[in-house]
C-alpha cells in the first residue's frame, strides 16, 4: 500500500507571505542562537485538517469530499495579525500569527473534519483555532531561552498585517527533505461562484 503524509489547507496570497516573512525575521533577529525551527514564508498555509498517513487508494474519495464541502460555501476573506504562541506565551511551543476568520471558514472546516472523520482519519480533540506557524521551538530548548522567548514575545507587537480572500481548499502532500519538510499541492477544490475566478 503506497502512503503519503497529507494536509487540507488554504493557501495564503504573495502579500500575506510576505507579511509573514518580515515579521519572522525579525524575530530571527532578536532571538539569534534560540533553538527554533522556523517555517519558511512559502510553506506557511492555514491547516483546515492534519490527516496524516494516507492511502494513495483514498485520494479519489478524499477529493469527493472536498469538492462537496468547498461547493457549498462561497469565497471569503479573512484578516491576518497579532502575535501569540501555544500553548501560551509563558510556555511557547509553537509561535503563531493569529488569523481572525469568518463563519463560513469554521462551518468549512466542522464539514471536512465530520466527513475524513467517517473515512477513519482521527477527529481532533481541541476546537479549532485557526493560526499560521511561523516556528517550532525545539525540545533542545533549555530554561533561558524560554524566557528569552517570552521576553521577545511580549514586547513584540505586531498589528493588522493585511487579508486574502479565499476561492478554494487544497489537499497537500509532504514529504521530508534533508532541508525541511516541501508541500505540493494534488487536489483543489473551488468554493461555489469561484470557477470564474479560476479562469
Amino acid at each position: 500500500m503506497v502512503v503519503i503524509r497529507a494536509f487540507i489547507a488554504i493557501s495564503l496570497s504573495p502579500e500575506i507571505r510576505s507579511s509573514l516573512e518580515e515579521v519572522s525575521d525579525k524575530l530571527k533577529e532578536r532571538l539569534p542562537g534560540v533553538p527554533i525551527r522556523w517555517v519558511p514564508a512559502e510553506n506557511v498555509h492555514l491547516t483546515i485538517k492534519f490527516l496524516g498517513d494516507v492511502s494513495v487508494s483514498n485520494l479519489e474519495i478524499l477529493q469527493k469530499i472536498l469538492q462537496t464541502e468547498a461547493c457549498q460555501h462561497s469565497p471569503f476573506e479573512f484578516s491576518v495579525g497579532n502575535l501569540g504562541a501555544y500553548p501560551s506565551i509563558s510556555r511557547p511551543r509553537v509561535i503563531w500569527v493569529g488569523v481572525q476568520a469568518p463563519d463560513e471558514l469554521h462551518a468549512l472546516q466542522r464539514g471536512i473534519e465530520a466527513e475524513t472523520g467517517r473515512l477513519g482519519y482521527a477527529r481532533e480533540k481541541r476546537s479549532y483555532s485557526p493560526h499560521l506557524t511561523l516556528g517550532r521551538v525545539s525540545r533542545n530548548a533549555d530554561a533561558s531561552d524560554t524566557r528569552r522567548i517570552r521576553k521577545v514575545l511580549k514586547s513584540c507587537t505586531i498589528g493588522f498585517l493585511g487579508a486574502t480572500r479565499v476561492h478554494q481548499v487544497h489537499l497537500y502532500r509532504s514529504e521530508l527533505q534533508s532541508g525541511g519538510a516541501v508541500y505540493s499541492k494534488i487536489l483543489s477544490a473551488p468554493f461555489t461562484d469561484s470557477y470564474e475566478n479560476l479562469t
